[in-house]
């Protein structure tokens, strides 16, 4: 009954070491991610800073809306502009067409 105890005992501390074992090879793989993930954030807010005068979210947020909308109007303008040589090269075809 005792050598029973004992070898489930020993059982029970050897799972308990291997258990222990894998987390600390996960504590020390996340303590690593989190060295990496916090460099990598460091680089991409000087990158932000760099480009957009700013690293705040809401602020690069806002800018990336401004251009959208400046761009969309840009291509209504640039469009329009087409549409009117397209009918000012149309109307100059019919007048030579017209032998105006």
């Amino acid at each position: 009954m005792i050598k029973n105890r004992d070898a489930d005992t020993l059982r029970r501390l050897d799972d308990a070491r291997k258990a222990y074992e894998r987390l600390r090879a996960e504590r020390i793989r996340a303590e690593s991610d989190v060295e990496r993930l916090s460099r990598e954030l460091a680089e991409a807010q000087e990158q932000a800073r760099a480009e957009f005068g700013t690293d705040d979210e809401t602020e690069i947020e806002r800018l990336i809306q401004s251009a959208a909308s400046r761009n969309a109007q840009l291509v209504e303008d640039f469009s329009r502009l087409i549409r009117d040589l397209e009918a000012r090269l149309q109307a100059l075809g019919q007048a030579v067409g017209t032998g105006r």
